[in-house]
């Protein structure tokens, strides 16, 4: 009797796997026509022909200085090189390119050698003129890439196969879905509610299963992602922003989209997505901790479970707020350096408003974090008390 019930209840839980899958791509699929409907901005007339292409041998390489005073001189390097084609309309052709390192230019690529690998694009269509663009890449991040999931492959086993495809399922929301929908000028506070919620119910159902553990970490984790919402809305009221931060936000500003971009919003989304993962960690966590402390005692009691939760998430709170600030000030490290050095006051260098939205960033998630916390404990309380079947995980 216990194997039969055992091997009905992996049978139930394989079926709810698949299921969830199948789900979960049909609603990516559904998710961009919906979002990508009235999206014109990527029509040929803004298409340019950028070839991948091997160098296989430098032509010339010619120098032009030019005087500035009787000390000092710049230089325009212009390199003339032959390079085999490796993806496109030309693939297997070569063809002449021409790279230009020009001094008047804060950055340039190294010059180009015999055996690299280079994007080149069509600068002159007249007199069909190819020119150095920039280094392939991606090949390097693509190998990296494969390396990650072969470790989590080999390490986490079915959960980090799990892993992958809910990864896998999360960019296909971001690019598949929320990008394009952005671009075609739906409302980005919508459809970044959305796209956490369906993030969250992925990743948990297809790691986790349909478990107690689960449903209480979702409840946790969405009641989070609620508050932040509220707050990131509030904040964004009372601080009077305008959503240009830096000369990105700018050139948001100049997309064809057949409605302006709201820059506001976009501060909206960037702190929701950005929060989302460190709260799903911390709900998970919790709920994860408080069933072992269940398993483990005869009878306990809700008091004690949710008393149990905030000391488990006192512990955790510590290091993920950490987490979370830490990686907004390294990913805005140089900017923050720059404005430290050429800012003349310290009160003009806290109230700039790229600043501010960096503070509000890891501030907003934080808070996120820290009321995940007893939100977690107190579903986790009520769903693990009077578990009779040790199948109901």
């Amino acid at each position: 009797m216990e194997r039969s019930k055992t091997s009905t209840h992996s049978a139930r839980n394989i079926s709810a796997y698949i299921a969830v899958i199948v789900v979960s791509v049909l609603l990516l699929v559904l998710g961009n026509r919906i979002a990508a409907s009235n999206l014109n901005i990527f029509d040929e007339e803004y298409s340019e022909d950028v070839l991948k292409a091997r160098v296989i041998e430098i032509e010339s390489r010619e120098v032009e200085r030019f005087d500035l005073d009787e000390t000092s001189s710049i230089e325009t390097i212009r390199i003339v090189f032959r390079a085999k084609v490796l993806s496109g309309y030309l693939k297997g052709e070569v063809i002449s390119a021409t790279q230009t390192i020009d001094q008047f230019v804060l950055t340039n690529a190294r010059e180009v050698s015999v055996g690299d690998k280079v994007l080149l694009i069509l600068t002159d269509l007249e007199n069909y003129q190819w020119h150095f663009m920039e280094y392939v890449r991606s090949d390097k991040i693509m190998i990296l890439g494969a390396s990650f999931i072969m470790a989590l492959l080999i390490f986490g086993r079915k959960k980090g196969f799990n892993t992958i495809l809910s990864l896998a399922l999360t960019c296909g929301a971001i690019f598949l879905v929320f990008i394009p929908s952005i671009l075609s000028g739906k409302n980005i506070y919508v459809w970044t509610s959305l796209i956490c919620v369906y993030s969250v119910l992925s990743t948990y159902l297809i790691v986790n299963g349909f478990t107690k553990k689960t449903t209480a970490a979702i409840v946790g984790c969405l009641c989070g992602i609620l508050l932040t919402s509220i707050l990131t809305i509030f904040m964004d009221r009372v601080l009077s922003l305008t959503g240009v931060i830096d000369e990105d936000s700018v050139y948001l500003t100049y997309l064809p989209t057949e409605k302006p971009i709201n820059l506001r919003a976009i501060i909206f989304a960037g702190i929701q997505i950005g929060a989302l993962g460190a709260i799903m960690d911390v709900a998970m966590s919790i709920s994860s901790s408080l069933w072992e402390v269940c398993e483990e005692s005869s009878s306990p009691s809700f008091r004690s479970l949710f008393r149990s939760g905030l000391n488990i998430g006192r512990d955790v709170l510590g290091t993920m707020a950490n987490t979370l600030i830490l990686a907004y000030i390294g990913s805005s490290l140089a900017v923050v350096l720059l404005l430290s050095v050429y800012s003349s006051s310290v009160l003009y260098l806290f109230n700039r408003e790229m600043i501010v939205v960096e503070l509000l960033q890891a501030l907003v998630g934080s808070f996120g974090l820290l009321f995940t916390m007893p939100f977690t404990s107190f579903v986790s309380a009520l769903l693990y008390i009077g578990r009779k079947d040790p199948y109901q995980k």
